[in-house]
């Protein structure tokens, strides 16, 4: 069998082509447990105001960003008001309580992998879960790509359920499949999801998937770090990752990564790599957090497109520190906004949509606060003069 690399490590493209080369076909070898009993979840928690990360991981991915530098994609997530479906809800609870001989991880395991499937389409085999009685379930859009129907087991015993697929999102790398509710198997329990922004650094971490074809597997380690970036399969950057030391390897993009409640905090995404065409787990994975998700997938289940606010620069960090840094333009998009308003590549920006620019999440951070077709103010140094220039933002799914 050839080796499929379903956990995307950021090479999108090539990994697509060598998906569809390969033929990727899924191995089952070990069958799922029963449910065990949940300890109780506490009622749901208050949105808050989510926390900017700031840290751009580069060297170690394999990224679809201009190499050299540290260039980041300046735009996020989000971008200005929106009177879409409400986010689903955050759950919190107590750690699931391990019965006699029974370790924190099987506990976790016992209650959570029957909402774990394999999600099959011609170019592959990924892993997605079940989080309603309705019959959605999550995934990533690598996993889906271009499909309209995929197959979904719920085990290796399971049959094979058509699964239509209702909105894909490549800026966030996540994607939701409808089941029929009557195909899911009796006494499988749909997954909650955390507040990931009540997640911790050193956190005790699940991860459930099939690396490789195998059927459910479960891995354990904690949360090592947050506020990671990712690059996202269209080129953008997906901030607040999660990063995580318990083993992810190749098929298990698209599972959930659980916290000691059993509730998912990420969907598992991507591996770094030590680029020495080593393509297993070294110990450093990223889960989109939970509260993305939490965001995106109302709007995907309603088949609804997601708009973003575009300026279309990737920047780097300049050589200053301190309030007047700024960041260097290192690409500027053909044909995108800010190309039409005149920055240009070794640009300093120092000030975008009123807000201050010390290094480039900064940049991103202000033009999320924004929405498509809304004018800012851009102020840049140029040459040892200082330039404002007015960008109409685009939207990011139009962008070239």
């Amino acid at each position: 069998m050839g080796s499929p690399r379903h956990l995307w490590t950021g090479e999108w493209r090539a990994e697509s082509d060598q998906a569809r080369d390969d033929g990727a076909t899924a191995l089952h070898r070990t069958p799922p447990p029963r449910p065990a009993s949940d300890a109780g979840s506490a009622p749901e928690q208050p949105e808050r105001k989510p926390r900017r990360g700031s840290f751009v991981l580069l060297a170690i991915l394999i990224a679809l960003v201009a190499a050299g530098g540290g260039v980041a994609a300046a735009l996020t997530l989000f971008g200005g008001g929106d009177d879409g479906p409400p986010p689903l809800p955050a759950l919190s609870s107590r750690p699931i309580r391990p019965q006699a001989g029974q370790t924190r991880a099987g506990a976790i395991y016992a209650l959570t992998s029957p909402a774990v499937v394999s999600i099959s389409t011609q170019t592959g085999q990924g892993t997605g879960f079940l989080i309603d009685a309705r019959g959605t379930l999550v995934t990533n859009y690598h996993v889906v790509g271009t499909s309209n129907h995929v197959v979904v087991k719920f085990g290796q015993d399971g049959a094979s359920i058509d699964g239509d697929v209702l909105g894909t999102d490549e800026s966030s790398d996540l994607a939701v499949v409808s089941i029929e509710p009557d195909r899911i198997p009796r006494g499988v329990r749909a997954l909650s999801f955390a507040d990931s922004r009540n997640v911790s650094v050193g956190d005790f971490a699940v991860a459930i998937g099939n690396p490789f074809g195998l059927d459910r597997t479960v891995t354990e380690g904690i949360v090592s770090g947050l506020g990671r970036s990712i690059t996202a399969p269209n080129g953008f950057e997906i901030d607040e990752v999660i990063q995580t030391d318990a083993p992810i390897n190749p098929g298990n993009s698209g599972g959930p990564l659980l916290d000691s409640g059993g509730h998912v905090i990420g969907v598992n995404s991507q591996i770094a790599t030590s680029g020495m065409g080593q393509a297993g787990n070294i110990g450093i994975g990223f889960a989109v957090p939970s509260n993305t998700a939490r965001q995106i997938v109302p709007k995907l289940q309603r088949g609804e497109r997601i708009s973003r606010p575009y300026l279309g620069v990737s920047t780097q960090p300049t050589t200053l520190t301190g309030a007047s840094a700024g960041a260097r333009v290192a690409e500027v998009r053909r044909s995108g906004p800010a190309e039409r308003a005149g920055i240009r590549v070794g640009d300093v920006l120092k000030r975008v949509n009123g807000m201050g620019v010390q290094e480039p999440a900064d940049v991103a951070a202000s033009i999320s606060r924004s929405e498509p077709g809304q004018r800012v103010q851009v102020e840049l140094e140029r040459g040892g003069r200082d330039v404002t220039l007015d960008v109409t933002l685009g939207d990011r799914a139009d962008a070239p």
